[in-house]
């Protein structure tokens, strides 16, 4: 056997006071026993420098044997470390990786800048063009798109003709591919906007066709996405326990096609935003789990709350990426409540706080003074906001916090309230110290307000309801009065106050208000003169000269909703008009001196 017929090369490096071997041998003859015979006597002449064990004896654990028989004969390749290709945007976690992989023998093969950033971390890196025999092309749109990268990657291990194909092409065999990819989701939400071509060019193609190639041969390859990954995929590569490392090998296949699947939809989103409008003929959500739920409306209920990766969603703030500075961990009805009082108290512009029970505002009150605003809200249903959620759209300051702390049920004077939420955009550090000393398993939540925008998506069984946020505030519509009698400038101020509140409150919704504050409301009743009566009932004595608004039109008035308003002491009615009937509710209101206002626009809650 000649250096013709074989090469063989040789490599001591020092590893936790012992020597390793590093051995890639390569014969190329046509029978099949000199070959093995060639093995073993290459294996007899390579020794540990600190002993006399044989190569061969633990070649197990350090090398692996790829045969591959050809009509041409065998060829057989014996390599001392497994190849990695390491190709990130994210460097996070890098060198704990790369490190690892050089103790454990891997041979390391990357793109560009990762490369050169291994390089420069002391951790020997071929770069990928080495291997291709390639130079990287058109501005490097192609870099990793060539067989001696995918054949490495696809080539299935057991299967003789594939072992076959890859050796005669000198394609060596590639078991791991780290991958994250371009960060188009960062480039394309940043402000100012990028231009088009910008956003083009942050499209990656070699990425995710390594990640997806490396993912369907995860029976011989493993793939990793996620630098948090790194640390767990070097213990399961240092195992020897094969069934452990395949079913892991199988999670992040899982987690390599999910990972794609995110960034291909945020394309898609991207790409119908400047050529589409209205609903996409198709769409993905890409959905991440933030938390696993103790359960969800109910205990027999499995649950887990998931944030939105969507385009859209990129620094909308909300409740879904809310700061949690204290308190029980938030349940599936925790963040239900919680989104309907933050989404209600964003929606005011002065100062404002609302209390919400079971995702209805029983309370809410505008003020300049903010802990005069609490105390108001509160007290419009006390009983309803005792275990409740309540939100500001102003930060919270010390006082605020002792009077949340200390502030007495008015019901009876001595009991203290008690709260699941306090939601706010910020806290004062003594604020939040405060606060914390009221209870520990108060719930203290900071968010960026979030008024209703967006895109509204709500599940039915097999299908889902596209539609916008009611995002339509009192400025932007006309109050138009229909009546003889004009509302004052202070009553249409609380018409617009009632307004606001009663699209927050669910369908047949109305509420009664009057200088700035919601004195009672009527919600989800089948039939709109019942929610009349509650909210009349829950104003009480103070129903005299407060506004009444509905979302939507009165079908009937006399002896109805509009006449139950009217002798009940309201002082203007406010609701969208478009009834059949709509004459009778102004002849009504006409009969007892009350002011009409009509809108134009509804605001069903369902």
């Amino acid at each position: 056997m000649n250096l013709s017929q074989t090469q063989a090369r040789s490599t001591a490096v020092q590893r936790s006071g012992r020597s390793r071997v590093a051995v890639q041998l390569t014969v190329s003859i046509a029978p099949v026993r000199p070959v093995l015979a060639a093995v073993q006597a290459f294996s007899a002449a390579s020794t540990l420098s600190s002993g006399s064990q044989s190569f061969s004896s633990f070649s197990p654990s350090i090398t692996s044997l790829r045969c591959a028989l050809s009509q041409r004969g065998a060829r057989m390749v014996m390599e001392a470390s497994k190849r990695a290709l390491i190709s990130v945007s994210d460097k996070t976690n890098l060198e704990l990786l790369v490190k690892g992989l050089e103790s454990q023998g891997w041979e390391i093969i990357s793109t560009g800048g990762t490369a050169t950033t291994i390089q420069q971390m002391g951790v020997p890196c071929a770069k990928v063009e080495d291997v291709t025999g390639f130079p990287e092309m058109l501005d490097g749109r192609v870099k990793t798109l060539h067989p001696a990268v995918h054949g490495g990657i696809l080539a299935v291990r057991d299967k003789e003709e594939h072992m076959t194909a890859i050796a005669a092409h000198k394609i060596s065999p590639i078991d791991l591919v780290v991958v994250n990819l371009y960060p188009f989701r960062k480039t394309v939400t940043a402000s100012p906007a990028p231009e088009f071509e910008v956003g083009v060019e942050n499209i990656d193609i070699g990425g995710p066709a390594m990640i997806r190639a490396a993912a369907k041969n995860m029976a011989h390859v493993t793939v990793a996405v996620d630098p948090n990954d790194y640390s767990h995929l070097l213990t399961q590569l240092a195992s020897t326990d094969a069934n452990a490392l395949a079913a892991f090998r199988r999670t992040m296949a899982w987690k390599a096609f999910q990972h794609c699947s995110t960034y291909d939809s945020q394309v898609a989103e991207w790409l119908w935003s400047k050529t589409g409008s209205g609903p996409a003929p198709q769409m993905t959500v890409p959905l991440h789990l933030a938390a696993t739920l103790r359960y969800g409306e109910n205990p027999h209920q499995a649950a887990a709350f998931y944030t939105d990766d969507s385009l859209r969603e990129a620094g909308a703030g909300g409740v879904a990426t809310s700061i949690v500075h204290w308190g029980k961990e938030m349940s599936y009805n925790n963040y239900l409540d919680a989104d309907a009082a933050y989404q209600c108290c964003s929606d005011y512009t002065q100062a404002t706080c609302v209390v919400v029970k079971h995702t209805n505002p029983c309370g809410i009150a505008s003020r300049d003074d903010l802990l005069e605003a609490y105390r108001m809200a509160v007290r419009a249903d006390p009983i309803s906001a005792f275990g409740g959620i309540v939100a500001f759209n102003r930060p919270v300051d010390a006082e605020l916090a002792r009077e949340i702390r200390e502030f007495r049920s008015p019901t009876d004077n001595e009991t203290r309230m008690f709260y699941e939420i306090v939601i706010a955009p910020s806290y004062t550090p003594e604020g939040l110290e405060v606060l914390k000393g009221k209870s520990k398993n108060l719930r203290i939540l900071e968010a960026k307000a979030r008024a209703p925008s967006g895109l509204s998506l709500r599940q039915v069984a097999g299908g889902w309801l596209w539609q916008d946020a009611d995002s339509l505030s009192p400025e932007s519509i006309t109050f138009t009065t229909v009546s003889a009698v004009q509302p004052t400038a202070a009553q249409l101020l609380d018409l617009q106050f009632a307004w606001r509140a009663v699209k927050h409150v669910k369908s047949n919704a109305i509420t009664v208000a009057k200088e700035g504050r919601l004195l009672g409301m009527g919600s989800g009743q089948p039939n709109r003169v019942n929610s009349v009566r509650i909210a009349l009932e829950k104003a009480g004595d103070e129903i005299k000269g407060a506004v009444l608004a509905s979302d939507a039109f009165f079908p009937f008035s006399w002896n109805d909703s509009v006449e139950l308003a009217c002798k009940a002491g309201v002082a203007a009615i406010v609701h969208p008009g478009g009834s059949l009937r709509d004459q009778d509710a102004i002849d009504c209101c006409n009969k007892y001196g009350v002011a009409l206002i009509t809108t134009g626009v509804r605001h069903f809650k369902h």
